[in-house]
């Protein structure tokens, strides 16, 4: 059965996280808008999409969370040394993961709610995903206080599904990884059509 060490896994978790935000603030927030809105071919989705496809999760399971820990507190549902995953939290979890090499990735199609427009403000796209990853970092250090295994979230896409607290962050923190993959992706497309322009302009 696998396990982990709660206080490792939240570190894990932490880390991550710290690494979408820099990301964010260090590599993106200098990029101009036209890059962040131009997708890579007809179909796919341009970074501003990416991000704000992951804000459409944020702003669901971000309060979620939040009132999952709450509830935690109010319970004394205290924190465990370690955390036993549910079989669908690593179902969700492992179907959001790339390859061992982070680049093949299992095609699925977003919920209709969850579909980014093509017309964005990347300026505020980038600000929310910003905002966003940085209350994952407080959500995350406040988990630390009490039982990811007790607690539990309903999904978005079906509210009588729920997952364990710590499944519901492993998820939602691959499922951010997966769609920053796809955002380099586009932005090293943008980048080669531009190199192209130069040279045939």
């Amino acid at each position: 059965m696998l396990r982990f060490n709660t206080a490792a896994l939240i570190d894990q978790l932490q880390q991550q996280t710290e690494s979408f935000l820099q990301k964010a603030t260090v590599d993106w927030q200098m990029i101009s808008p036209a890059r962040l809105l131009q997708p890579p071919s007809e179909k796919k989705w341009s970074v501003a999409q990416c991000l704000d496809h992951l804000n459409s999760y944020g702003r669901y399971y971000l309060p979620a969370i939040e009132e999952a820990i709450q509830k935690a507190k109010e319970k004394n549902w205290a924190a465990e040394d370690q955390f036993v995953p549910g079989w669908l939290g690593n179902y969700f979890t492992a179907l959001m993961a790339p390859d061992s090499e982070g680049k093949k990735m299992k095609k699925m199609s977003a919920p209709k709610n969850h579909i980014p427009v093509a017309d964005l403000d990347s300026d505020r796209v980038l600000s929310e995903f910003i905002d966003q990853q940085e209350k994952m970092l407080q959500l995350l250090e406040d988990a630390k206080k009490v039982s990811l295994g007790k607690s539990r979230v309903s999904i978005s896409i079906a509210k009588f599904i729920q997952l364990k607290l710590g499944d519901t962050f492993r998820f939602l923190t691959m499922h951010t990884y997966r769609h920053l993959l796809q955002a380099e992706r586009a932005l090293q497309a943008s980048e080669i059509k531009g190199e192209l322009v130069k040279e045939h302009g």
